[in-house]
């Protein structure tokens, strides 16, 4: 059973949870991306959940400007320090009891670039990282600069700054969104786009009770960033340097890539070794950016080893 609750945090944030297993458990923590929430992880929490899995105390929040989680309206609000802060605060919460320190937080899409900072900066919160189609941000900043590849695959995001950007991909009941979500093709390409899964992301993309969107959270995780493609009029990642002592993970990272990712294609995994000190690296041919609704128990076959090996 999946218990959901709202956790207040000490610097005036609530984050909307998902949650099972003991409290006192090892604890790992599962961060979503765009355009989802936390329920995508809800066969992973069960998972790991049980005794023969480890018996683990799962947790996925909503993130800042998701679901039911606080959403400011400010765009500076949703720049990395502060998504940092949020989820550093709830693993205080939820490992009080548990060692001070998460056993795994397992993160993808946004939630990875979440996850990749914070480990960074935070490295003593969390013994370690599991990423799944996430890019780490000296990838994927050198492949926005320099690969046309990739610029032209992220060019989404700068539809996705404009200031319409919720109003539209509202429209006619998200037509626009459903596409994201089945790999570029039509919405019913996906087996696994079911009416009930359908109904769960409408739940989470509506309206929120101020009646503002339910989009315009995520949309301003990519107004805040500077890491997309470079326009004449937005130098965007041209004008970013990123110092290396903030991209290194001294943590042992399972990174887990499906090949088939028409956003994040495989060049981004190139040189991963070179910010990553104890790398395990599984690719997926076949499978695409939602590979977590797409194969769980491939992902959680992944994520079972890499907890046994590095106990």
């Amino acid at each position: 059973m999946i218990d959901t609750f709202l956790q207040p945090l000490p610097h005036g944030i609530t984050l909307s949870c998902r949650a099972t297993g003991q409290r006192g458990r090892p604890v790992l923590m599962f961060l979503h991306g765009f355009p989802e929430a936390a329920f995508v992880w809800d066969e992973l929490l069960l998972h790991f959940a049980r005794p023969e899995n480890g018996g683990y105390r799962c947790v996925a929040p909503n993130l800042r400007g998701f679901e039911k989680s606080s959403a400011p309206v400010e765009v500076s609000a949703y720049r990395p320090k502060h998504l940092v802060q949020d989820i550093a605060a709830l693993i205080a919460v939820e490992t009080a009891t548990a060692g001070g320190a998460l056993a795994c937080l397992v993160a993808h899409d946004w939630g990875g670039a979440v996850a990749w900072n914070l480990v960074n900066q935070r490295p003593e919160l969390v013994k370690k990282l599991a990423i799944v189609n996430s890019p780490h941000p000296g990838t994927f900043l050198r492949e926005l600069q320099s690969n046309p590849k990739q610029q032209a695959a992220s060019a989404y995001m700068n539809f996705l700054i404009r200031p319409d950007a919720e109003q539209l991909l509202s429209q006619n009941d998200f037509e626009r969104l459903w596409p994201f979500l089945t790999n570029g093709h039509g919405g019913g390409s996906a087996s696994w786009l079911t009416e009930s899964v359908k109904n769960q992301y409408r739940a989470v993309w509506g309206p929120r009770a101020d009646g503002s969107s339910g989009l315009t959270g995520g949309c301003n995780y990519y107004r805040a960033s500077p890491l997309r493609p470079p326009r004449p009029e937005d130098p965007a990642a041209a004008a970013v340097t990123l110092p290396r002592e903030v991209l290194t993970i001294a943590l042992p990272t399972l990174v887990v890539w499906a090949l088939d990712d028409i956003a994040l294609p495989p060049e981004l995994i190139d040189g991963l070794g070179d910010y990553i000190a104890n790398l395990t690296l599984h690719t997926v041919p076949g499978a695409t950016h939602w590979i977590v609704h797409e194969q769980p128990h491939r992902v959680a076959k992944y994520l079972q080893d890499f907890l046994l090996q590095h106990k």
